[in-house]
């Protein structure tokens, strides 16, 4: 059963408060390697499943913590701290390190989440599963093979609490160095701001997906076999392929337009 809700999300900030730094305004930036492989549970529900994924020669296995599998709406905060360094590293900045510290309102506002307690709290819940799983792969970062198992991230912080509700209002948050290796190498690919309205965990890794192998073709094809396996999706087949029909009908990825081929059973 699913409720008649509109497909993207309401925009949330539209008009930003003016006292927020203008970092906030740096393009949304996501690497290729999480863009290319599937590293994230789609669905809200805990998943304490082990993962394997193999394709052309590189080989992943995600393995969840304590909280479970880390989410796709989880890496909202790599995304963001990814558009950070970035950023920083453009304009040439010499603090740039792997450790970032972030306030969570201007995290939450710039990933167009809740302000109230749940979004705190949804914050403090996301870091828990970046830290607590655990990727072990032979994928390259920059031309560097990290032969052990590290997390989404190493480890995060809360380093300022507000003194009425001991709501956080800044964490300090370290990237682990597969992914700062990745920064370092530039292997980022801006994304639309509007990835941040997508509603469903499979309709952003579709955009994920579109954004890596589209480019800048025109267009992509792949089969949904392969599709399905590169998403991540726990489900079968033939409840991927009912999934990718829906959201193929309301067609509202960002900057994409997702057509479903019965033919050949391909996108």
């Amino acid at each position: 059963y699913e409720r008649n809700l509109p497909p993207l999300l309401p925009e949330r900030h539209e008009n930003r408060d003016f006292f927020i730094c203008d970092i906030l305004d740096a393009a949304p930036k996501d690497d290729l390697g999480s863009m290319e492989h599937p590293m994230f549970n789609l669905s809200t529900k805990p998943d304490h499943r082990i993962r394997h994924y193999e394709h052309n020669g590189n080989s992943l296995t995600i393995a969840p913590g304590a909280h479970g599998l880390a989410t796709i709406w989880d890496k909202d905060i790599l995304i963001y701290c990814i558009s950070q360094v970035v950023e920083a590293l453009n304009r040439k900045r010499k603090d740039v390190s792997k450790t970032v510290w972030v306030t969570a309102y201007d995290l939450l506002v710039a990933t167009n989440r809740g302000t109230d307690g749940r979004g705190y709290q949804q914050l403090k819940a996301a870091l828990e599963r970046l830290r607590g799983t655990s990727i072990t792969t032979d994928i390259m970062a920059n031309g560097v093979r990290i032969k052990e198992g590290f997390g989404l991230i190493d480890r995060w912080k809360i380093v300022e609490k507000s003194p009425e509700d001991e709501r956080m209002i800044a964490v300090e948050i370290t990237l682990s160095e597969w992914l700062y290796n990745a920064i370092q190498g530039k292997e980022v690919l801006t994304i639309s701001r509007d990835y941040f309205r997508l509603r469903k965990g499979l309709e952003r890794r579709l955009y994920e997906l579109a954004r890596k192998h589209c480019g800048k073709q025109p267009s992509w094809k792949v089969s949904l076999d392969l599709l399905c396996k590169k998403s991540g999706s726990s489900g079968n087949l033939k409840e991927f392929r009912r999934k990718v029909k829906s959201i193929a009908k309301t067609n509202h990825l960002p900057d994409y337009r997702l057509v479903y081929a019965e033919e050949n059973d391909q996108v």
